[in-house]
């Protein structure tokens, strides 16, 4: 955790019910918002600066994963729970190394801050978004520790 947190005081709120499926998830190769929301568990990466989950603070739900199985695209829209949130890209960056190896090929994994949520909304979008941005990133070992304790954090 960061020491000077820059959002101090941040709402949080109830986690909600995994929903039971009554089809196998596996059975074909159908991709859908509760799959990548719920299965894979991307709601409960833990927030860099909080002890609390990205659903519990509102930076991801459910509504914010858009699927397109025709053009082999999925759209994952954050919220940072300020406009000036430097970590932001830390969350993006938990989201793709998530991600990273759940996707048959074809599909392009696009990562973006919610429009309006973010004072340098473009620049994280560009860094999120670049392979060798994301490569650079998570070779310096004090940001990839950080990823990996919000991706592995038992503190929830």
């Amino acid at each position: 955790m960061t020491l000077g947190l820059i959002n101090a005081n941040p709402v949080v709120h109830a986690k909600k019910e995994r929903i039971a499926r009554t089809d196998d998830p596996h059975a074909d190769d159908a991709v859908d918002p509760l799959e990548i929301y719920d299965i894979l568990y991307v709601r409960d990466i833990r927030d860099p600066e909080h002890p609390y989950s990205l659903e519990q603070l509102s930076v991801l739900s459910e509504e914010s994963i858009t699927v397109d199985e025709k053009l082999g695209r999925i759209l994952i829209t954050f919220t940072p729970t300020i406009q000036h949130c430097s970590m932001a890209t830390v969350i993006g960056l938990c989201l793709r190394e998530k991600l990273k190896d759940y996707f048959p090929p074809h599909f392009k994994v696009d990562i973006k801050v919610a429009p309006g949520s973010h004072a340098n909304e473009e620049s994280v979008n560009k860094q999120l978004n670049d392979k060798e941005r994301v490569a650079a990133a998570l070779e310096n070992p004090n940001l990839r520790q950080l990823v990996d304790e919000c991706l592995y954090s038992s503190e929830l």
